[in-house]
């Protein structure tokens, strides 16, 4: 790029940041609205302006209105982490959040939402998937967190639908229209992220390439959302857009992302422009408009985002914060140089393999694993010659600025509940409980894994295509190249248990303990199953030794609970139950279950107490819609209790009891023809290892009903 020019009308407070062609403008005023737009798992080389396979006229257009910065680099490389630092304008060793799991932020930490609400912005964000819940902390300083992605119950399995970006546009947008006032609207889009499957007719027209068809149709939904940033009322919106990480599609043999920090998922394109009444709607289809993008070959970093709408607005950039504008200044652009921090710890955390951390420098990259890498990207764009040990200088001049950076990455990771660790999963983020090393070796570096991974994801892969028996052997063919690792171990016995096999699934979660994986999870899930074929005599002493343990959570207490109860020990159950609830007034398992416990003893009123209370903790639980049912029907009120075990079924098809009893009870009252093809699902899909009899008795009305 050719130097820049840059003339600056004071008196107007705008800034013209003049490139080889016309200029982008950016007026300096407190009196304009902020809309940030993070779309999910979005590659620096996606988009239709710098050579993407997909059509995006949307963001082409908004980068030709404004600057592109050509060099733009994420903090991490999965969601929640890279979303903190978007936020916050700080690094993860300073916010805290190293992985999707385990992590909050910390009460008090300044995000946008904080420091623009006092200076009379309304705040909204509307999210796209559970990745970034309001349970992990980035709601705080948001008048609006809407996160409507869908919040029923999710067991198991590794595929949930997020809210697709067209609803999310849908609901900022209508939001907007409300405000009167300047404004802060953060959206959030998930499209993008695996696994790939644009709607029609992207699917179509990106067949080829279905991660493609993903970012057209993503393109396609902001549309409306750039329409509504022409403020009626005159005012500016600063736009800023970014992607949170990229996606490794094959890259240096990464499928996905998390795995590494190479460009294909630590590079992300940033776009950032001022439109206003003025500017053409993107409705009306407008063309790029020729000759006015201006490409910025900054270090652009996602920890300059925060002051850069600081700067746009007026407002002092809070003391720590290690990023800088992007605006121009009275001398031009800020071309000096910008370190970056960089890591990807989730496989650390998840799988026990080595940290990594690394540090940008100019064009200079240096990845600190134990076979460290070092990278020239001005001569090697896709970073296929590793430098280090070739020039030892700059491999130590690279090593001493990361050391100086400072970064402490805590090993204080706090267990997630099972609900939590189910909707992660159910996006593809599974998550494990792998103790920290003191030491890693080349056999610990994500280099030599990269295999495993492979591995693991054709598992799950596997599964997702309900080809449950080939999923077996293939996270046995990981646990026989990896013992130690724990999570496999847990992905297997969940599937085994799912496919109607709880011998197998104990005999699995034995092996990982006998591997030296015997983690309070591991023990939890194992106490879990015994208890639920009947085992209680071990079950109960295991979940015991996890409940008292330093890192047992809600799950272990509610297993042991469970456990109790099925062992005829009430009275202790129902002590375990309210222990939860003393820590967690709201806990929807422990009131379940405190309601299971008041059903079988017959106190019909308590039960519909908990169950009542359980539903207005979360209101899509099928556990409760089933009790509630039970209890309605022993009232003498079959009706509701058919609508009780309706509603349980249609969040959770997999909840067999409630598909049994909404079968058996449409049968009971003569709604024959209703009652058909709920039989027939409970006779096709129930695991017969635990309702072989109540198969039996659904297969004889069905020979009634002439099947």
């Amino acid at each position: 790029m050719g130097a820049a020019v840059l003339l600056v009308a004071c008196a107007l407070g705008v800034w013209y940041l003049l490139g080889r062609t016309a200029p982008a403008t950016f007026t300096h005023t407190g009196d304009q609205n902020v809309l940030l737009i993070t779309i999910d798992t979005l590659r620096a080389d996606a988009l239709g302006f710098a050579g993407g396979r997909a059509a995006t006229p949307n963001l082409d257009r908004l980068a030709a209105l404004g600057v592109r910065f050509d060099f733009a680099h994420a903090q991490a490389v999965v969601t929640l982490p890279s979303h903190a630092s978007i936020l916050t304008g700080l690094y993860p060793f300073q916010h805290g959040i190293h992985d999707n799991a385990g992590f909050r932020l910390p009460a008090g930490t300044p995000t946008l939402a904080t420091l623009l609400h006092p200076h009379g912005l309304a705040t909204g964000a509307f999210i796209g998937s559970f990745a970034l819940d309001s349970r992990f902390g980035l709601n705080s300083g948001f008048d609006v967190y809407d996160e409507r992605y869908g919040k029923s119950d999710v067991t198991s399995g590794f595929n949930m639908a997020e809210r697709r970006a067209d609803a999310v546009v849908a609901a900022a947008t209508s939001w907007i229209a409300g405000q009167r006032s300047r404004w802060f609207t953060w959206v959030h889009v998930f499209d993008p992220h695996a696994p790939y499957e644009p709607p029609p007719p992207y699917d179509q027209q990106y067949a080829d390439s279905p991660y493609a068809g993903e970012v057209a149709f993503t393109d396609a939904a902001l549309g409306p959302l750039l329409d509504a940033a022409r403020d009626g009322s005159g005012r500016p919106t600063l736009v800023v857009v970014t992607g949170d990480h990229g996606e490794g599609l094959g890259d240096h043999g990464e499928l996905t992302h998390g795995l590494f920090a190479y460009e294909a998922t630590l590079r992300i394109p940033l776009i950032v422009a001022q439109i206003s009444r003025e500017t053409p709607a993107w409705r009306a289809g407008g063309a790029v408009p020729a000759g006015r993008a201006h490409v910025s070959t900054v270090a652009a970093r996602h920890v300059d985002i925060v002051p850069t709408v600081l700067d746009a607005l007026g407002l002092p950039k809070p003391p720590g914060l290690p990023g800088r504008t992007l605006l121009p200044g009275p001398s031009g652009e800020d071309t000096g140089t910008r370190s970056s921090y960089f890591e990807a710890l989730s496989t650390m955390y998840n799988r026990g393999w080595a940290p990594l951390t690394g540090i940008l420098e100019n064009r200079d990259k240096y990845i600190d694993l134990p076979s460290p890498e070092l990278y020239d990207l001005q001569a090697d764009p896709p970073e296929a010659t590793n430098l280090a040990g070739r020039q030892p200088e700059r491999q130590r001049a690279l090593e001493n600025r990361l050391r100086a950076f400072g970064p402490v990455t805590s090993t204080a990771r706090r267990t997630e509940d099972a609900d939590s660790r189910a909707r992660l999963q159910a996006l593809g983020y599974v998550t494990g409980n792998a103790p920290t090393k003191t030491r890693y070796t080349d056999q610990d570096d994500p280099k030599r894994l990269v295999g495993v991974d492979q591995r693991l994801r054709r598992a799950i892969e596997l599964y997702e295509r309900k080809q449950p028996a080939a999923a077996v052997a293939a996270f046995r063919e990981v646990i026989a190249e990896r013992p130690t690792m724990e999570i496999t171990y847990g992905q297997l016995a969940m599937l085994q248990w799912e496919m109607g096999q709880p011998a197998e699934a104990i005999a699995t979660l034995r092996a990982s303990m006998k591997a030296g994986c015997d983690s309070v999870a591991i023990r939890t899930r194992l106490g879990t199953y015994l208890a639920e074929t009947g085992n209680v005599r071990e079950a109960v002493p295991l979940l015991q030794q996890a409940a008292a343990a330093d890192t047992a959570d809600a799950d272990a207490l509610n297993a042991l609970g469970i456990a109790l109860a099925r062992s005829g020990r009430s009275v202790e159950a129902r002590d375990v139950f309210d222990r939860i609830l003393v820590a967690d007034p709201a806990n929807t398992m422990a009131l379940e279950n405190l309601g299971s416990i008041a059903l079988g003893e017959g106190r019909m009123a308590d039960a519909r107490k908990y169950y009542t209370s359980a539903l207005q903790s979360d209101a899509d639980s099928t556990q409760a819609n089933n009790g509630l049912g039970i209890v309605d029907l022993k009232a003498g009120n079959r009706q509701a209790a058919i609508d009780h075990f309706r509603r349980a079924v249609q969040r959770d098809p997999g909840n067999y009891d409630a598909l049994y009893n909404l079968a058996t009870e449409l049968a009971n009252d003569g709604q024959l023809g209703a009652a058909r093809p709920y039989l027939e699902q409970f006779a096709r899909a129930a695991p017969p290892a635990f309702y072989a009899r109540d198969i039996q008795r659904v297969q004889a009305v069905l020979r009634r009903l002439g099947r």
